[in-house]
C-alpha cells in the first residue's frame, strides 16, 4: 500500500513539473511570423533580409528607365545569376537568393521588355535538344531551333565591405557597397552600371551571418 502512494506521488509530480517546463520552453522556441521586409528580430551590421528586397527595387527600376537598354522593339536578352557575382565583402551570403531575388523582380517589371536566358540551365537544355534531334523525343509544341538563344548582355555584381572596430567598447561599424553593372557580351562595352547599394550600420558583436 506504501509502495502504491509513494508510486502515485512520484507520477503526480512528474506530471506536474515538466508541463510547466514544456510550456517555458515552447514559449522560448516558438517560430515568429515576420515581414520579410521589415527589421527582423535579430539584426546587425550587414547585409539584411530588408535590403535584398529594397536592392532589387533599386536595380531594377533604374534599369528599366533605360531606353536605350530596354526600349527598343527587340527585347534584349539577359542572363541574371549569380555566376558573376562576387561577394568580397566579410559576410558570408547565399549569392544565389540576392540574384534569385533580383531576376525576379526584374521578370515582373520588364513585363516582355526583356527576355531573360539561362545559362545556368544548359545541361538539361542541351540534353532535350539532343533527345529531340534523335527522335527519342518529338519536337514538342515550340518546334526545334537551330541553336540556344544568344546573349545581348550579362549582368555581373560586386558586394564588398569596410569593417572597423572599437577596441575599447567592442562596437563594430560596416560599410556594405554592392554594385550591379551590364555587360555587352559582343563587344565588352558597359552600358549600364548601378548607383552603388550602401548600407553604414553600428552595432555590438553578437550577431552571426551564417
Amino acid at each position: 500500500m506504501r509502495g502504491s502512494i509513494i508510486i502515485a506521488a512520484l507520477a503526480a509530480t512528474a506530471l506536474a513539473v515538466p508541463t510547466d517546463t514544456a510550456s517555458a520552453q515552447r514559449k522560448g522556441t516558438q517560430a515568429m511570423e515576420l515581414d520579410p521586409t521589415g527589421r527582423g528580430a535579430i539584426s546587425g551590421v550587414g547585409l539584411e533580409s530588408r535590403d535584398i528586397d529594397m536592392l532589387a527595387d533599386q536595380v531594377v527600376r533604374e534599369l528599366m528607365s533605360r531606353p536605350d537598354i530596354v526600349g527598343g522593339t527587340t527585347p534584349p536578352r539577359i542572363v541574371v545569376d549569380s555566376e558573376k557575382f562576387y561577394n568580397d565583402s566579410s559576410q558570408r551570403i547565399d549569392r544565389d537568393m540576392l540574384t534569385g531575388a533580383l531576376r525576379a523582380s526584374f521578370s515582373r517589371a520588364a513585363a516582355g521588355r526583356i527576355r531573360f536566358v539561362s545559362r545556368e540551365s544548359m545541361d538539361i537544355v542541351m540534353r532535350e535538344r539532343e533527345l529531340k534531334r534523335t527522335g527519342v523525343a518529338d519536337t514538342g509544341t515550340r518546334g526545334m531551333t537551330q541553336g540556344v538563344s544568344g546573349v545581348d548582355y550579362q549582368m555581373i555584381g560586386k558586394m564588398s565591405s569596410l569593417d572597423s572596430r572599437d577596441l575599447k567598447s567592442g562596437m563594430v561599424q560596416r560599410r556594405t557597397q554592392i554594385v550591379f553593372e551590364l555587360v555587352d557580351l559582343e563587344t565588352g562595352d558597359l552600358p549600364w552600371t548601378s548607383q552603388p547599394y550602401v548600407i553604414l550600420r553600428a552595432a555590438g558583436e553578437g550577431v552571426l551571418y551564417r
